[in-house]
């Protein structure tokens, strides 16, 4: 394995970068277990803020074989998912209430009542309400103790597409054209891949004691260089995360591999 970290030409970011995905997952999901065990100690909630898509699907699988062969309990641990497709059942194959039972949640003992994923199925005049209520329970726990998050090929992280402000917070979005295109196959076919989400803002994000970003692959690297290495700014939304002191990329060889300050 791989594994070096060093400071990129923009002040504060951190970047790991492995030789795969699969020990970067493996660093990932210690760095999340951390958390829960010393949140345990201190008889405390662990609040995390997870991810969907086929970035975290690794982290997911390390994180149950801790549960299952090292004694990792999730009895103490509060999850918020960033986001759901709109309109979404959440008995849909799609859906990532499903994914995340499906790849976490229906394997470790974390009690279904701490689990917060946002609701596709709301009336629209509930929407903003529910909005409102899931900042209000993040905040009424001490915030997220850590944020998962991966990166689009628009360069959003949770559904903040391009346009995003910093100070967005939980709410209704309209998905990017490009966003709707990569999960085609998902959908079988661009007339059935949802027009909207509800995500978390950037904020709410930007409030998260730790936030780690995963990428992988060479089809990665052109949007990490850009979010690294780019000006701030609302078109590449993933660059609001250089304003951070709590961030740190976790990459694998390709994904890292256009960026200028670190030889791969």
């Amino acid at each position: 394995m791989t594994n070096f970290k060093t400071e990129t030409s923009i002040e504060n970011i951190s970047v790991s970068v492995y030789e795969n995905q699969i020990s970067a997952s493996i660093y990932v999901a210690q760095r999340i277990a951390a958390i829960i065990t010393h949140k345990q100690s201190l008889g405390q909630h662990a609040v995390l803020g997870l991810a969907t898509g086929n970035t975290p699907i690794l982290v997911y699988k390390e994180l149950v074989r801790l549960h299952r062969e090292e004694g990792l309990s999730f009895q103490n641990v509060i999850t918020f998912n960033l986001d759901e497709y709109f309109p979404m059942q959440s008995t849909d194959a799609n859906s990532y209430v499903t994914f995340m039972h499906t790849h976490l949640f229906n394997h470790i003992d974390i009690p279904s009542k701490n689990i917060h994923i946002p609701n596709g199925m709301l009336p629209i005049d509930g929407i903003a309400g529910f909005c409102d209520t899931y900042e209000q329970r993040i905040a009424s726990l001490g915030g997220l103790d850590l944020q998962l998050l991966g990166i689009g090929l628009t360069g959003h992280i949770g559904f903040n597409e391009p346009g995003s402000t910093f100070e967005s917070t939980t709410r209704l979005v309209t998905l990017n054209s490009l966003t709707r295109e990569v999960a085609v196959d998902d959908f079988n076919g661009l007339e059935n891949v949802p027009t909207h989400a509800i995500t978390m803002g950037v904020s709410t994000i930007a409030q998260a004691k730790e936030i780690l970003l995963l990428a992988w692959s060479q089809k990665k690297a052109s949007i990490i260089q850009q979010a690294l290495q780019n000006p701030i700014s609302a078109e590449v939304p993933a660059t609001y995360l250089q304003q951070l002191s709590n961030v740190e990329f976790v990459l694998d060889k390709e994904a890292a591999s256009l960026l200028q300050m670190i030889s791969c």
